[in-house]
């Protein structure tokens, strides 16, 4: 399958880049069997949240290939996925909407599978639909949006990982930090403009497949 990358320039605060992704064969929708309704209880649960525009079910360059990883490194646990279902565009509201999302998700499934632990993946956008779900603001930074919601305290020990890649608030000069901070990776390529002030390498925001092997192990190792 021909899968066609290209870069449309967002231009904010100091200047940054923003992945667009399309494909032949492919749509930018969200694909998944679950919904905010709680699906069937496994020991974990990727909910990944992808890029603007990205394709894939998870998304191609992140989600996918992240748990086509941790799949072979956890054994002896279930594992199932979530797409946040947003709409991964430039709209204001784009990211608001998946941060909305993901907590309504997480909360429906915590509540009916109490064993359930959870990882948590953001690509670009993704990155600010986790980080506003985690209490750190996206506001302000390449599409995001402020807090509309915030897993509860009760949910928090669930959550195994969070795994974070071209990040648009560390161009901010922000991470994640406190309640969940030990348990982030937070991935920002060299070069990337995204999540690197004054980065120039646009190409560098599409290379985080590279790091799906790396970012697996990371989760693995807390679940």
């Amino acid at each position: 399958m021909r899968i066609r990358l290209c870069l449309a320039a967002l231009s904010l605060a100091g200047g940054a880049g923003l992945a667009t992704l399309s494909a032949p064969s492919a749509t930018a929708t969200t694909t998944t069997a679950a919904t905010n309704a709680a699906a069937a209880c496994t020991d974990v649960e990727v909910v990944s949240a992808r890029g603007t525009f990205e394709p894939g079910t998870l998304g191609f360059i992140v989600g996918d290939p992240v748990f086509s990883a941790l799949k072979k490194k956890v054994t002896g646990k279930s594992l199932s996925s979530y797409a946040v279902d947003y709409p991964a565009n430039l709209s204001l509201t784009s990211a608001a909407q998946g941060n909305r999302d993901l907590v309504n998700h997480v909360q429906s499934q915590a509540a009916a599978c109490p064993n359930q632990r959870f990882v948590l993946v953001g690509y670009s956008q993704g990155a600010n639909v986790v980080d506003n779900s985690i209490g750190i603001s996206s506001a302000g930074a390449v599409v995001g949006s402020p807090i509309v919601a915030t897993l509860p305290a009760a949910v928090e020990p669930k959550v195994a990982a969070v795994l974070l890649f071209g990040n648009p608030i560390r161009a901010l000069g922000k991470s994640v930090t406190g309640t969940y901070q030990s348990r982030t990776l937070d991935i920002c390529a060299k070069g990337d403009p995204v999540c690197e002030r004054g980065g120039g390498d646009t190409g560098a925001h599409l290379s985080y497949r590279d790091n799906a092997d790396e970012a697996a192990t990371f989760a693995a190792g807390r679940l």
